[in-house]
């Protein structure tokens, strides 16, 4: 599925398009908010999508999320082509880090290709790669997997959970329809120090479960539509400092924006939002919501990225992400 051929500023991946199932959506990017004036980040973005009629390259999104008040984004990665991607360009932008895993819907095919040990392995070789601050996105989806592949699903989530423990590097959890089945995992096995729920889709119950074992509760554009009162709940009772926010871009674009490609610059909607929601000065909620990222992640400063040139002459071989 590449599209690059050597420059790493081209995504390995384009958006699939509602048109292609009969829908249609508007395929502009929305127009810069007001920048914030305390600066926060965003912790779960896929840079390596490309989305719209005219996609941005993952440097000119990083260069409108700066202008916004965004400082970094951690870029995730969902098998072994993107989460190679993740690790290099994180290696030379000083406004990316890298999160590195198995999606778990790529699980069951690497298994059904008997690949799932060496994609595995392979993971285990990425995390301890530079500026590569965290396992995923990794966990269960019952959503779209079904009996058949769960198996592989739960042991890739817990062979990933391993990896971050190994590593002492942050984990982002991908939850959809398996809240209990996550859960039971995480209390058998024992979390990661440092644990993320990525666009957390739980309750105010399950929120605070998550906050009394010290987790964290990322929330992304899916907090502004008009039928997430599970999670504007949730938000109301966690601490203050187990809070997170994301875009998961290309998708989940805040309201007013829904539909449309999502991208970090976009952030402050969804923490405006939020702050409005909790009453509080989207200030002190961005220096609030920057001080948890940095103590998951780590600073984005901590360790330098390779010198003798800028992303855009970091070519990799597409041969070697087949």
């Amino acid at each position: 599925m590449s599209t690059r051929e050597g420059d790493p500023s081209n995504y390995i991946r384009k958006r699939e398009s509602r048109a292609e199932h009969g829908q249609t959506r508007d395929l502009s990017y929305p127009p810069l908010p007001s920048a914030l004036v305390v600066p926060c980040y965003d912790n779960h973005a896929h840079l390596e999508i490309a989305d719209g009629d005219d996609p941005l390259d993952y440097l000119q999104q990083l260069d409108m999320a700066s202008s916004v008040g965004i400082r970094g984004v951690v870029q995730v990665g969902g098998d072994l082509e993107t989460s190679r991607w993740s690790a290099e360009m994180a290696s030379k932008e000083p406004r990316m880090l890298a999160a590195v895993a198995i999606h778990p819907n790529e699980a069951p095919a690497y298994e059904a290709a008997g690949t799932l040990d060496d994609a595995i392995a392979e993971i285990d070789e990425l995390a301890a790669r530079p500026r590569v601050r965290a396992v995923g996105e990794t966990g269960l989806d019952y959503f779209r997997t079904d009996e058949s592949g769960r198996g592989a699903q739960h042991r890739s989530f817990e062979a990933h959970i391993e990896i971050a423990k190994k590593h002492d590097l942050a984990m982002q959890i991908h939850d959809r329809d398996a809240h209990a089945a996550v859960l039971e995992t995480l209390m058998r096995v024992g979390a990661p120090e440092r644990t993320v729920f990525h666009c957390f889709s739980g309750d105010a119950a399950m929120a605070k479960l998550c906050a009394d074992n010290g987790w964290y509760l990322s929330f992304a554009g899916t907090i502004t539509f008009k039928n997430a009162d599970n999670l504007r709940e949730a938000l109301e009772v966690i601490p203050r400092d187990r809070i997170l926010v994301e875009t998961d871009a290309p998708f989940l674009t805040p309201i007013p924006y829904r539909g449309r490609p999502n991208s970090p610059y976009l952030v402050p909607l969804t923490l405006r939002f939020m702050a409005d929601h909790l009453d509080t000065d989207v200030s002190m909620l961005a220096a609030q919501v920057s001080s948890n990222t940095e103590l998951v992640y780590g600073s984005w400063d901590a360790e330098p990225v390779k010198q003798g040139g800028s992303p855009w002459d970091a070519a990799i071989d597409p041969a070697e992400l087949a």
